[in-house]
Parts: structure tokens; sequence; C-alpha cells
């Protein structure tokens, strides 16, 4: 089936920060109301469930809604705006990017501030400035003016982009493909399988609060209760200068994460990606990374455990305003999830914990 751009072109430019992410919602409530069961956990977590016969095993999708971004930390009498990071930043891809402040009755446009190159000093120029130096202009000049503009204390912080079809074909940019790409693969693959015979229960989960410590993956897998987590994610892409072994290339097909230092892959789930990706000559690329983290980190140890997998499109730039990914990774990562879901009934399940 073709999948829809236009669908994960409005959930990237959708505002979502952790917490925040009542737009992101509202696209995936729109999207599945006709797919399954629409529920919702107490941090905003939307769960669909296309419910399988009774005693099949429970498959969880999840993709993260939120994005990384800021909160109004404090705000100066001369009118600058202070802030903290909602997940992680890196300094140097901040100073005079644009961003919108969103107040309780619209969107506050500003600037992340930063000095003319008249006015840096040599010793300045060869550190990263840290986040809290760092603040957001405006264009007032005083305290009292900024909160005429409705911005307050606590109120969430959003990168401002544009999406953006690069020449080079099915190359996109725009800002929160992590992991607004996982939202839309999640949605993608439950409309595809609304009206087929399913050997399981399969779930979609929308998870809020990744970027702070995968926290909706935990609430939400209490009313989920998996019994195999598929994740699904934007990831970074290494095909960068000074990296020698890659392992997330544009346009080389999903990376399925073998291990990050908060999860393990199930080693049987794996080889059953491996069978799927072999025997329909698909394209995928196996990793092993020294860092970083997803909502595996909570679903695989719910409860007594459970098998879990990551399958992510590769993005370079993400966590800045301006990822790119490849279209064709997408739709690749959509054929194999599809295809590992359908193979996911009651006596293959059971085989990935048999430990006798």
């Amino acid at each position: 089936m073709a999948l829809s751009k236009d669908l994960l072109r409005r959930l990237a430019l959708a505002p979502g920060v952790p917490g925040s992410e009542d737009a992101v919602r509202a696209i995936v409530r729109e999207t599945l109301s006709d797919v399954g069961t629409i529920s919702y956990d107490r941090l905003g977590s939307v769960i669909c469930e296309k419910r399988g016969d009774d005693g099949s095993p429970r498959v969880v999708l999840d993709g993260h809604m939120d994005e990384v971004g800021f909160m109004v930390q404090s705000i100066t009498k001369e009118g600058r705006i202070f802030f903290v990071p909602l997940g992680g930043w890196w300094g140097h891809v901040l100073l005079a990017q644009r961003v919108d402040i969103m107040v309780k009755d619209g969107i506050v446009p500003g600037v992340i501030g930063s000095k003319p190159p008249h006015f840096i000093k040599a010793s300045e120029r060869e550190r990263v400035m840290a986040l809290d130096s760092m603040y957001i202009d405006v264009g007032a000049s005083s305290r009292a003016e900024v909160e005429a503009l409705g911005v307050r204390l606590g109120d969430p912080v959003v990168p401002h982009c544009e999406w953006i079809d690069f020449e080079v074909d099915g190359v996109l940019s725009c800002k929160a493909f992590d992991d607004r790409v996982g939202v839309g693969l999640m949605c993608e693959v439950m409309k595809s399988l609304s009206a087929e015979s399913l050997p399981n229960t399969l779930l979609g989960v929308a998870a809020a609060q990744e970027e702070v410590g995968c926290r909706g993956a935990s609430t939400a897998s209490t009313l989920t209760e998996p019994d195999v987590g598929i994740v699904l994610e934007g990831t970074p892409a290494d095909d960068l200068p000074g990296f020698v072994e890659r392992q997330g290339l544009l346009g080389k097909g999903p990376q399925v994460r073998l291990f990050d230092p908060t999860a393990l892959s199930n080693r049987r789930l794996i080889r059953l990606v491996e069978e799927i990706v072999a025997e329909n000559e698909l394209q995928a690329q196996f990793a092993v990374r020294r860092s970083g983290a997803t909502d595996a980190r909570s679903i695989n140890t719910f409860g007594k455990g459970v098998p879990t997998v990551v399958i992510a499109v590769p993005c370079r730039y993400i966590h800045t305003h301006v990822a790119l990914m490849q279209w064709r990774d997408y739709e690749a990562a959509f054929d194999l999830i599809r295809r590992l879901v359908l193979r996911l009934d009651q006596e293959t399940v059971f085989s990935l914990t048999s430990f006798e």
C-alpha cells in the first residue's frame, strides 16, 4: 500500500515537547479512530487496540510522540527568556535558531540569542556555550512586555522549522523525525492491518515523554501488558565524516538495534527479524550502539520481562531543527514491521521466552 507522506509531514510539524503532546495526540486519534479501540494512560499516551482471539499474544508497536524542546525557566527584567532543555541538546546547534513559545492562546515566536562575530572574543569562539547561558529573544525590552504576550514560566518551547522535499529524490528534512517517524510507522502499520485477521492482539502506542526518561512507555505498558514489544524510532544516522564502522546509513533500509546501554534486544526475536529479511530479500541494517536509549528501556523490563526489538529509520542531524531522512527507508521499515507482526502468533511468541 502507498504510505502517506502528508501524514508524516503533519506529525513532524506538529508541536509536541514532553508533557505537551496535544497536537500530535490529536493527529494520532484522528488517524486511528476507525482502526481499533482508543484509550489513554494518565500521561497522555494514546493506545489503539485491535483485538485478536482470546488468549492471543499481545504485540505492542510503540512510537513516542514527544520531540526535544525546551521550557520557559525565567524572564529577566530586560525581557530575556531563559529556558531549560527537555531532552538532549548540543549547544552548537542552537544559537540564532528560531523557536515557538506555546502560550495559552497561541504561539509567540522568538530566536535564541547570539552575539555577532564582531563581539566574540577568541577564547569564546573555541568553546560550546552552555545552554543555561542562552536565552530566547522575543523582541521585548522588559518582563512586563514579555508577560503581556502571554508568556509564563513553564510554557513549552518548540523548534520552529519547515518541511522540505530535497532535490535528491526521497530526501526529506524537518524537525522531530525523532520520533514522529516512529509514530507515523505505527499508524501506517495499524491502518494496513485493520481489516485483516491477525494471529495476535495488536496494540499501537503513541507514547508520551520518551525524551525525559521513557516515561509514557512505562505507564502505557500497565494498560497494554505486552507479550512482545516492537519499538519504532528515528535513530541517529552515522554516515557522517569520522565514522568508520557505519551501521545506520540513509537509503540502506531500516536499522535493527541489537543493543544500547538501556536495552538488550531479545536474541530469538532478532533471529526472526533476520529470517524475514532474508526470506523476503529486504534491506536492513543491524546495529550495536554504545550510547542512546529508546522506549525499549521501559518495555523490555515491564512485569516479568518483555522480548523487545527496536526497528528504526536512520536520520541525520536528529535533535536539531533540520533532521534528514530517506523516504524509501521509511517504506522499507513499514514492510519489515508489517511482516514481523504477521509472524507473531502464539507459538512463536511463546518460543521467544521458553527457557526449558
